[in-house]
């Protein structure tokens, strides 16, 4: 009788049993279609390569001229970013600009003239398509038209972040006080002086922490560019765990954590305030406002390092914009057009469009659970045990998802298992962060008034804790499968299935009508779940 007691007192229980088993029953699909079998991790065979390849790691490699090597790599990886990030702000603020209602005359009114709606409504499909293309994809085409080298990476960088920067851009000006530029737009400014000092004053807070995260993930996302030939980190890291030198991979990672790490602090000392924009991501840190002597010096330190990118990359620039330069890729782009559309073909890319969605949906599902587990650690009181949680989770999360797919295809092989995990792990320390957080940032008055009555520590978690908590939980996890999506889509290039793993080979056979269509595909999934994804979160945060 104890043990229903809890049960009989708790009004919600069918729902939540009802709840978990629907969840259940969805999951077998999706472990179906990601030929999820962790046991085959067991094999004899697995276990031996795993065991040789593993071994290797006790002894990373730390001769003189191996770490001289990585740390021309690890310039070449932050100057790749930071190139990057800074063409990426050229092409967004032109565009955040012309896709921002508020800073246009006709918007007085309160209705849109025909043209600057057209042209508004152009720019945002703009930068909704180059964002939804992930950078890696970008890479792995420029490459076939740049060739070797950090150009494409550069530019990979540049177009993906561009349409990053430029939506939310275009969002943070659209939330800031509409009062004072429309005064100037009344009293007959011009955009750009409403811009200037009717707008900017009131966001730039926000514009410039979003700014220099975006740099922070720019330096991620340029180690895993290495990977299609882009150089840095990710390119030594792709030759190493391909002839299985165990004790360079190691090194690699170490040195490659140790720069996110830096790269996190750095850029979380640098935001002037939490990024609150709507399409702001939700695990930015707060910072403080700058000095006005402070802001000069960011901006003289970021200029002198955008300076030192430049000149030290080894890229032609004028090469990339010449005549000969583009009219090469203008027939690269011809040969995309038109798409194949048999229906054979097509049915191939809706089941690898399946096994892309399976794996970002499974890779999601095992990372929320096992990040709330770790998160239950690392939101304990001071102590080893929350001290060793917290450094589990910057670990795990500072290795990005393609870095996991190349260390789990020696054990696990080809196929969208190794994917699936690597996404679950990634996520996990993402997770497990953001979850820690609102766990520890839950109101305590329920929690305590159930201790006074006499519950024990579980009750307590279960029946306050969690429900408080658990919007928020929710709405992290459905924001890490929009991102899960666009990693799950490239993880292919590694050999770890779903679309990518189709635009690798079709791009390698140089295949461009199929690879258009693989294309429209990727594209058309990444825009479905991350339409799917900001509804749900816009219903859960009401």
């Amino acid at each position: 009788m104890a043990l229903d007691a809890p049960w009989r007192r708790d009004p919600a229980a069918t729902r939540r049993i009802g709840t978990t088993l629907a969840l259940l029953a969805l999951m077998w699909p999706l472990l179906v279609w990601c030929e999820f079998r962790p046991w085959e991790l067991l094999d004899e065979r697995s276990l031996r390569a795993t065991w040789r390849f593993g071994a290797q790691f006790l002894t990373p490699r730390v001769d003189a001229e191996f770490l001289a090597m990585l740390a021309a790599d690890t310039w070449r990886t932050v100057a790749m970013a930071t190139v990057g990030l800074a063409m990426a702000w050229v092409i967004a603020v032109p565009l955040a600009l012309l896709a921002t209602a508020r800073l246009s005359v006709s918007s007085l009114t309160g209705r849109m003239a025909t043209m600057p709606a057209a042209l508004r409504w152009t720019v945002r499909t703009v930068l909704v398509v180059l964002r939804s293309v992930p950078e890696l994809v970008w890479a792995l085409m420029l490459v076939r038209v740049l060739g070797l080298g950090p150009g494409a990476g550069v530019l990979a960088i540049a177009l993906s972040y561009g349409g990053m920067l430029g939506k939310v851009y275009a969002e943070i000006l659209e939330s800031a006080d509409a009062t004072p530029t429309q005064a100037l737009l009344r009293g007959g400014a011009g955009r750009l002086q409403a811009l200037l000092f009717g707008t900017l004053p009131g966001c730039a807070d926000e514009l410039i922490s979003y700014t220099v995260y975006r740099w922070e993930c720019a330096i991620r996302s340029s180690v895993v560019l290495g990977f299609v030939g882009a150089g840095g980190l990710g390119q030594q890291l792709d030759n190493a765990t391909k002839m299985f030198a165990g004790g360079e991979v190691a090194t690699i990672l170490l040195v490659f954590i140790a720069l996110v790490a830096l790269a996190d602090r750095i850029s979380a000392w640098l935001r002037p305030g939490r990024a609150a924009g709507q399409g702001a991501e939700p695990h930015q840190m707060p910072g403080r406002p700058p000095t006005r002597v402070g802001l000069w010096v960011l901006l003289a330190a970021l200029l002198a390092l955008t300076t030192a990118s430049f000149v030290s990359l080894p890229v032609r620039w004028g090469d990339l914009l010449c005549a000969e330069a583009l009219a090469q890729m203008g027939r690269f782009v011809a040969e995309f057009f038109p798409p194949l559309m048999t229906p054979a073909f097509l049915v191939r890319v809706g089941e690898g469009a399946l096994e892309t969605l399976a794996m970002s949906a499974l890779g999601s599902v095992l990372a929320a659970v096992a990040g709330l587990g770790v998160a239950l650690l690392a939101s304990r009181p001071e102590g080893p045990v929350r001290w060793l949680s917290r450094l589990l989770l910057n670990a795990l999360r500072s290795v990005p998802e393609l870095v996991w797919a190349a260390v789990l295809l020696v054990s696990a092989g080809l196929g969208p298992m190794p994917g699936t995990l690597a996404l679950a792990l990634h996520t996990t320390g993402v997770l497990g962060r953001l979850m820690a957080e609102a766990l520890e940032n839950a109101p305590p008055q329920t929690a305590q008034a159930l201790r006074w009555a006499g519950a024990s520590r579980w009750q307590v978690f279960a029946y306050a804790t969690l429900p408080q908590a658990a919007p928020q939980l929710l709405s992290y996890t459905l924001y890490r499968w929009e991102n899960n999506i666009r990693a799950a889509a490239v993880l292919g290039v590694v050999g770890a299935g779903g679309l990518g793993q189709m635009l690798s080979v079709h791009l390698s056979l140089f295949q461009m009508r199929e690879t258009c269509t693989v294309l429209i595909a990727m594209l058309a999934l990444v825009m479905l779940v991350d339409a799917c994804s900001y509804a749900a979160r816009r219903k859960l945060n009401r």
